[in-house]
């Protein structure tokens, strides 16, 4: 693999934070310039149903985790199923005793529903825009969104210089798609989540466009190979 050092780091804080420590500790120079930020939907929890009325909670993000954090004690006992493995630590450590993990992205979800869990409504808190539509997956379960944060475009300029971008999303990708010139993806690198983060991205100039072999931050750290020696 080409080698790398200086990995433009464009998630949302505090994910940010915690990708640069685990760059730095790779041996990475991270360039933290986030494409997003995340704020909490004023007057989003008003619209929760009562947990009477849900069956099993489905979880996305860990940023979905902490902006329905107010609510969890009054759904701490419904089965939680989580998109991936970061999701369901953060859903445990919230306080939720039954999660199950997923270990992908919204189609492993809505399989791991479909197979696992129990009959009734399931409430999806997440973004505004979720990356996937879970209703539609789940045709025969009712599925409630309830839409709790908003990712906001921060039109952040592109780091100089980097080796390589990583890109969390597809929210984050069309985002960088939308402000980052053409000719500054010429001789570099992106590290992408999923198919659908690398898709804008094809219009560009990018050396190599690597796809995660799993939808989580290990398989994109992985995909970075080892980082380059120091000049």
């Amino acid at each position: 693999m080409t080698p790398i050092r200086r990995v433009w780091v464009t998630r949302a804080e505090p994910g940010a934070a915690r990708t640069a420590d685990r760059l730095t500790a790779l041996g990475f120079t991270p360039l933290v310039a986030p494409l997003l930020t995340l704020a909490p939907l004023p007057g989003a929890l008003d619209a929760a149903p009562s947990p009477d009325a849900v069956a099993v909670l489905a979880l996305t993000s860990p940023n979905g985790v902490e902006a329905f954090a107010s609510l969890i004690p009054r759904f701490r006992d419904h089965p939680v199923f989580a998109v991936g493995d970061a999701t369901a630590e953060a859903a445990r450590a919230a306080g939720f005793a039954d999660v199950r993990s997923a270990s992908g992205d919204i189609h492993a979800l809505a399989r791991l529903i479909a197979a696992e869990a129990p009959p009734g409504p399931l409430l999806a808190p997440g973004a505004r825009e979720p990356a996937g539509d879970l209703p539609d997956l789940l045709p025969d379960r009712p599925v409630q969104r309830l839409p709790v944060y908003a990712a906001v475009e921060t039109h952040a300029p592109a780091p100089e210089p980097f080796d390589a971008v990583m890109l969390h999303s597809p929210r984050a990708a069309r985002a960088l798609a939308a402000d980052l010139p053409r000719a500054a993806s010429s001789d570099r690198i992106a590290i992408c989540i999923s198919e659908a983060a690398a898709a804008p991205l094809h219009p560009f100039d990018f050396t190599e466009i690597r796809i995660a072999a799993a939808p989580d931050e290990p398989a994109m750290l992985s995909a970075l190979g080892k980082p380059a020696a120091p000049v």
